[in-house]
């Protein structure tokens, strides 16, 4: 009789720890909510006594993006190695997606946006800030990732708060056309690859154009005329919610972008071609009400979340090539 209740306690005990995992799981699945970068960005401004500056919203949204990726529902989830998040792939996926995005924008304000030309000299906190962003996402011990990411938070607050004061010029942000194209390329690169990914959802033979467009062109090792591509069962929702936190992220930096380059894009009349790619990339935030991502081949019965998705991506891809050409203009 004891041994029937200890047996029959132990699995109540074991079951209600699996009920609780499963709803700790779904409750840290939950995605942020957009915000309004501006609000944001004059909020923040406002409770440490400044005014807005050139870079200003582009900079505190980067940090509330990042931020987010560390205070979200569970943290960062990417680099757990205890249950139930070592068994979560969604939002880890949806992490790493929103990590690639913040990490191109920090490399791009290193580069570009806070220097006047390409023998300035870079600022010392973006110095600090973009490599921590590099570390791996998935470094649990010596340094955990987190951490790294806290300290290159701390280092883009530290460039902030010299942007916006009238007495240091040490901080600058350059809100040229030249500065924008260099990362809005990035940005192309990002999306067009997911893409790609999220269409070989459904296996497709592809040529191969590597080499069109320039008959005197060569690569390093041949490869065949076409190819059959075709994503993994096993990776279809890690590629949807990788995609779907990039463009969550890239969403917030674009809206920044708008409010930072307005002067510019209204002298090259593009504010509403971004406008466009922001309201494509809204798209890709609407509610999920499948409990699983779909996998429909073509024009199934059954949907395909995958297509979906990259019909809005290649959509905002397109749309920020011709950006690129009208800020290319004179």
């Amino acid at each position: 009789m004891r041994q029937y209740l200890s047996t029959r306690t132990l699995l109540l005990a074991l079951t209600l720890l699996l009920v609780f995992f499963y709803l700790l799981a779904v409750y840290w699945s939950s995605e942020p909510d957009t915000f309004d970068v501006k609000v944001h960005a004059e909020s923040d401004a406002q409770s440490k006594g400044v005014q807005l500056a050139p870079g200003y919203v582009t900079t505190a949204t980067l940090i509330r993006v990042s931020r987010t990726l560390l205070d979200k529902p569970g943290g960062y989830l990417s680099n757990d190695v205890m249950p139930p998040s070592v068994m979560m792939d969604n939002m880890p996926a949806w992490e790493y997606g929103a990590l690639e995005m913040v990490r191109d924008l920090s490399l791009a304000m290193r580069k570009d946006l806070s220097r006047s030309q390409s023998q300035s000299m870079e600022n010392p906190d973006l110095l600090v800030a973009q490599p921590k962003f590099n570390t791996d996402s998935r470094n649990w011990l010596l340094p955990p990732a987190e951490s790294e990411y806290g300290e290159g938070i701390e280092a883009l607050e530290r460039y902030l708060s010299k942007l916006a004061s009238p007495l240091d010029d040490s901080a600058q942000f350059y809100a040229r056309a030249d500065n924008l194209r260099d990362w809005l390329k990035q940005a192309e690169k990002r999306l067009g690859s997911l893409s790609q990914k999220l269409s070989a959802s459904v296996g497709q033979e592809r040529l191969n154009t590597d080499l069109a467009g320039d008959p005197n062109a060569r690569q390093s090792t041949p490869s065949r005329s076409s190819q059959y591509l075709k994503t993994s069962w096993w990776k279809l929702d890690d590629v949807f919610y990788e995609a779907r936190g990039a463009s969550w992220a890239l969403l917030h930096f674009l809206k920044a972008v708008e409010v930072d380059f307005a002067d510019v894009l209204e002298k090259k009349n593009a504010r509403v071609s971004l406008q466009q790619i922001i309201r494509e990339l809204e798209a890709t935030q609407q509610t999920v009400w499948s409990p699983l991502i779909l996998n429909g081949s073509g024009f199934g019965l059954v949907a395909n979340h995958s297509l979906v998705m990259a019909n809005y991506i290649s959509r905002a891809d397109a749309a920020l090539i011709d950006l690129n050409e009208l800020l290319s203009q004179g």
